[in-house]
């Protein structure tokens, strides 16, 4: 396997990323890492992801907004996403493996991956929809 050459600005990208909770945009990053490198460029902030998810250090999420976003932590775990704000929330799930080990007689292949959502109103929406 090729080794991959050490890049200030892949790390400075994932640094940024595991900074943040709020699963970012690719976009997103692009304004946070502008301010150490100005002249990065979207694209390179774009292959840098893509990269990283395909290296497994990151994950790529769609929530059918027309986005992907990003998340650094990488163990099982699912997403609460708001249909109002479109905030994103880690939810905990212990239990993801079990569901994981029931689904697999279901299918002839081999599941590698799951993803489990939820969606619906978030604290700040629902207090709002009550005014």
């Amino acid at each position: 396997m090729k080794t991959l050459k050490y890049s200030r600005q892949r790390e400075s990208i994932k640094a940024c990323l595991v900074s943040r909770h709020d699963h970012p945009t690719a976009d997103a990053i692009y304004t946070c890492i502008r301010e150490e490198f100005p002249n990065i460029s979207l694209g390179t902030v774009y292959r840098n992801l893509n990269l990283l998810v395909d290296l497994g250090e990151i994950r790529k999420l769609t929530f059918g907004d027309g986005k992907d976003h990003f998340d650094a932590d990488v163990h099982p775990h699912c997403h609460f996403v708001c249909r109002c704000c479109g905030a994103i929330q880690d939810l905990p799930m212990p239990s993801l493996e079990s569901i994981e080990q029931e689904m697999q007689p279901l299918t002839d292949g081999r599941i590698e991956n799951m993803t489990l959502d939820f969606s619906g109103l978030c604290s700040a929406c629902l207090k709002a929809e009550s005014h």
